[in-house]
């Protein structure tokens, strides 16, 4: 992939969760912008979708709620790339849904510990090597649960209204450092949480998402655009924002 032209020419960029769904849609279209991208994930399909891009892609195996594995895919992006531009936290799961007294601890622990943890960890280490090397732009992953609860998800409503709140307060600490955090927050997405799949890429005919104003599904596509713009040089006066990409869902 040429860094001669694009949106992201000459940029690095790391984004979790890159197997599939969202970050599967991000990592091409950086791809396709002239990013140069890292394809972290803890399934093992980030590899396929490193192979799709090409040279400008490398597969890391991450689990992002681990430190080390963290530190380790940073170091990627430096060692293969030699710096860093961009951290897409994406990663993050639901867990099952049920109302907050029949959730268990166990549950609670792993939701957090990647749709939190995880941000955490992207940033602390992604903003620490984007200082070395003159700044970036970090785009985390919340959800409209984060901002209005979903029934039956109190714990990932949870984690995610964490995500906001990290995200505002990480843009201030580094707003004249030369780092923007932002997030987006996606509403209903036809990925493989949603019954997405290789056969079903996009959502059967006259399937409605009733609870969303659009009355769709969003695309991975649609989210990973988002994504784009939030990382790009066309963002450079944005920092701190909580994006609803939700077909209207918060404001329904």
């Amino acid at each position: 992939m040429s860094d001669t032209g694009g949106r992201l020419a000459g940029k690095v960029a790391v984004i979790t969760g890159a197997g599939s769904g969202i970050g599967r849609a991000a990592a091409l279209l950086f791809a396709a912008e002239g990013a140069r991208v890292i394809c972290a994930d803890r399934s093992g399909e980030q590899h396929a979708v490193a192979a799709e891009i090409g040279g400008a892609a490398v597969a890391v195996d991450v689990d992002v709620s681990i430190a080390s594995d963290v530190r380790r895919m940073i170091e990627a992006a430096e060692q293969r790339f030699g710096r860093l531009d961009v951290v897409c936290n994406n990663a993050g799961f639901g867990g099952p849904r049920k109302p907050i007294a029949e959730q268990d601890e166990a549950t609670f622990d792993d939701v957090i510990a990647v749709n939190l943890k995880g941000v955490f960890l992207g940033m602390k280490y992604g903003i620490a090597s984007m200082l070395r090397t003159g700044g970036g732009s970090v785009v985390n992953t919340a959800s409209a649960a984060g901002l209005v609860g979903w029934k039956s998800h109190s714990i990932y409503a949870a984690a995610k209204g964490g995500v906001i709140q990290m995200t505002k307060s990480a843009a201030l600490d580094y707003a004249t450092l030369g780092v923007r955090v932002n997030a987006i927050c996606p509403g209903m997405t036809w990925t493989g949480l949603s019954g997405a799949s290789q056969e079903n890429p996009v959502p059967p005919p006259g399937t409605i998402m009733k609870a969303q104003p659009m009355h769709r599904w969003g695309l991975p596509a649609e989210l990973a655009a988002a994504m784009l713009f939030l990382a790009s040089d066309e963002a450079s006066f944005i920092t701190g924002v909580a994006l609803p990409v939700d077909g209207g869902y918060v404001v329904g």
